[in-house]
């Protein structure tokens, strides 16, 4: 009778025994399982940033170069070199006033005491654009007012002989920059004080402008 009981009350026990080596072997299997699938989560990652900062620093590639056979090629200068300061550009004639005058590069008064002087900012005589002259209202340019619209002016350099034809005259105050802007055409402009017989610093100018006609 004791064995019976002594048997009994241990297979209760060694259940117990059982279930719990059961439940912590599946808790080991389970952390296990879990410990790999972070370690290969983790190695994911990992490679994941690896291929975004290679994307991200990686150089774009260069623009293929233009052939050059489509490449657009220089336009020759109209002149080989711009003229120094006080550099004689060639003759200004002004038929009207039986007159031909010296064509010097710069405006400073040591050079308009030699002839007519070419603003050094504006294109060349027989360049498209706004070719701007200046000149002593009492020296090269008197009786410029005697000019008519349809009058010629004759410039030679050494790029040709360039004729203009005088388009239109005008009076602006001296500090009238519109005299200098540019222009869409080959222009001759020149300016000279005004009132022609003024004492004193003229306060006005006296311009004309002419057009391009034939040249070059």
């Amino acid at each position: 009778m004791n064995k019976g009981k002594h048997s009994r009350g241990r297979r209760p026990l060694i259940t117990f025994l059982s279930l719990g080596l059961l439940v912590l072997g599946i808790g080991c299997v389970s952390w296990a399982a879990y410990g790999i699938w972070s370690q290969s989560d983790a190695r994911l990652n990992q490679a994941a940033a690896a291929s975004a900062a290679t994307v991200e620093t990686t150089p774009a590639p260069a623009p293929a170069p233009v052939p050059a056979s489509v490449a657009p090629s220089p336009q020759p200068a109209f002149y080989p070199a711009r003229p120094a300061q006080g550099d004689t550009i060639g003759t200004l004639a002004i038929p009207a006033l039986k007159r031909t005058l010296p064509l010097l590069e710069g405006t400073v008064d040591k050079v308009l005491a030699r002839g007519v002087g070419h603003y050094t900012k504006s294109v060349l005589p027989g360049e498209a654009d706004n070719c701007v002259v200046s000149g002593h209202r009492d020296t090269v340019f008197r009786q410029l007012d005697k000019l008519k619209i349809g009058d010629r002016l004759i410039v030679k350099t050494s790029a040709g002989t360039f004729i203009y034809v005088v388009s239109r005259t005008r009076i602006v105050h001296a500090d009238d920059r519109t005299v200098i802007v540019p222009t869409d055409h080959a222009v001759l402009t020149m300016t000279t004080c005004y009132p022609f017989h003024y004492i004193g610093s003229a306060p006005d100018r006296y311009i004309v402008s002419a057009d391009l006609a034939t040249g070059g």
